[in-house]
């Protein structure tokens, strides 16, 4: 399918107007294009550990819309073009010129297969559902995964980094929670590794699809992975389901943000000489995570690695 693009050039004063009326117009993919920089505190509230750098902010904005090109018949852009005049008379609109140019749906789920293929962590191989097991993996574990419907591969920093630290602690018949498990596959590696059993909880109602998905593709029984959804920070009936002093590995690997809060409230599902495997923490906030585990007195940091600018931080319940 191709759609027609159209890019109205504008002020940052009247993007969110210029927005209100292209939706009254029934169009619901909009892009807004601007320097405009996020706050510290919209940062937090959007759970964003780093603000990128943007150029200084001129006051300019684009609006970017799209319409089906086989049933745009100028109609819409029309519309849109008595819109801004009507914009003009009560805001400033700025140049309010509308440029026009063409894109087309693309394979996206098949494009990228060609860019992702099997790879290696330690004696762990993680490979794409697409991708068969070869001689050099027989004898290794094996994650298979699906990327298109995951949170998590396995190749970023973070995930790598919580990876090798489950290799290194998780025992036969250990009991592993799973803090925010995105596509499940710390579950299953855990498991690949000998845990007898693994409770993941997250607050993405799809996280809890593709964690059943990727346990399914792993031949991971259902009755050794679960998966809730729900917030174990302050959820009480949360926090009962996943049960008290009962884990020997809790892995979280998301942002500092909600990493200190964790910290003082997980150690009561842990036992006495369990881990906290952590990541997801940029560099420039290794210093407020480590504060907030030295805060907690039942817990102490055995270790702190890096992998570029991300952080793990693994603590064990005194």
């Amino acid at each position: 399918m191709k759609w027609n693009k159209y890019s109205i050039k504008t002020t940052t004063e009247a993007v969110d107007l210029i927005s209100c009326m292209l939706s009254e117009y029934g169009i619901e993919g909009i892009e807004i294009e601007d320097n405009v920089q996020l706050t510290q505190e919209e940062a937090k509230t959007m759970f964003v550990d780093f603000i990128p750098e943007l150029p200084p902010d001129d006051g300019t904005a684009r609006v970017n819309f799209y319409v089906d090109s086989d049933e745009d018949d100028n109609t819409i852009l029309d519309k849109v073009k008595e819109g801004l005049e009507e914009l003009r008379t009560f805001t400033d609109v700025g140049e309010g010129t509308i440029t026009e140019s063409q894109t087309e749906d693309k394979d996206w789920i098949n494009n990228w297969k060609q860019y992702w293929h099997t790879f290696s962590i330690g004696d762990l191989y993680i490979k794409p559902t697409w991708e068969e097991v070869t001689e050099e993996m027989k004898g290794h574990p094996v994650l298979s995964i699906d990327p298109g419907t995951a949170f998590g591969t396995g190749s970023h920093e973070t995930t790598r980094m919580v990876i090798r630290q489950l290799q290194k602690y998780t025992t036969q018949n250990c009991q592993v929670l799973d803090v925010g498990c995105g596509s499940g596959i710390l579950s299953v590696v855990a498991l690949k590794y000998g845990a007898a059993h693994a409770l993941g909880t997250d607050l993405d109602p799809n996280a809890i699809i593709a964690s059943k998905e990727n346990a399914q593709q792993n031949n991971i029984n259902e009755a050794d992975l679960e998966v809730i959804e729900g917030n174990i920070i302050d959820d009480t009936e949360i926090q009962d389901r996943c049960g008290y002093e009962c884990y020997d590995i809790v892995c979280a690997n998301i942002l500092a943000d909600v990493l200190i809060p964790l910290s003082s409230e997980i150690t009561k599902h842990m036992k006495h000489g369990a881990y906290f495997i952590t990541s997801g923490i940029i560099d420039s906030r290794e210093n407020d995570v480590a504060d907030a585990f030295r805060n907690n007195p039942e817990l102490d940091i055995v270790e702190i690695n890096h992998d570029g600018e991300w952080v793990n931080i693994t603590a064990v319940r005194k």
